[in-house]
């Protein structure tokens, strides 16, 4: 019998507390969740994608720190893609213009793949991410 895994977490290194706090609640229309710091926003900075699934944003250097050894990626090199599976082809429009809005860059423009509707934008800090609705 296998150990049953409660929660994943997704950590990524941010340069700005505040700027990622923004942009994560108004682009995605995330709420982060904890106790407050000093500062009023809860740290960690985290926000629940689902019952299981958690986002959080680590200042770089405290990033650095929990690795070690281990170096971070520069900020212009992209390790990964995470993705937002969206209802339908508006939504994606819609998502799009809220991360332009608060801050984030569009990567590609939404376009029609053999997998949806389907475009690439990145956070403040150039995290990547995938908008696309089946």
């Amino acid at each position: 019998m296998s150990a049953r895994i409660r929660e994943v977490t997704i950590s990524l290194p941010i340069a700005d507390r505040h700027s990622s706090m923004t942009f994560y609640r108004d682009a995605f229309g995330l709420e982060p969740f904890g106790d407050p710091a000093p500062d009023g926003m809860p740290e960690p900075l985290m926000f629940r994608l689902d019952e299981r699934t958690v986002l959080g944003l680590i200042p770089a250097d405290g990033l650095a720190w929990v690795l070690g050894d281990r170096q971070l990626a520069p900020t212009a090199t992209t390790e990964y893609l995470l993705g937002l599976t969206l209802d339908a082809a508006p939504d994606v429009d819609r998502y799009l213009d809220r991360v332009a809005a608060a801050g984030g860059s569009v990567l590609a423009t939404p376009t029609h793949q053999e997998w949806g509707y389907t475009a690439l934008c990145a956070d403040p800090d150039g995290h990547a991410w995938q908008l696309v609705a089946p």
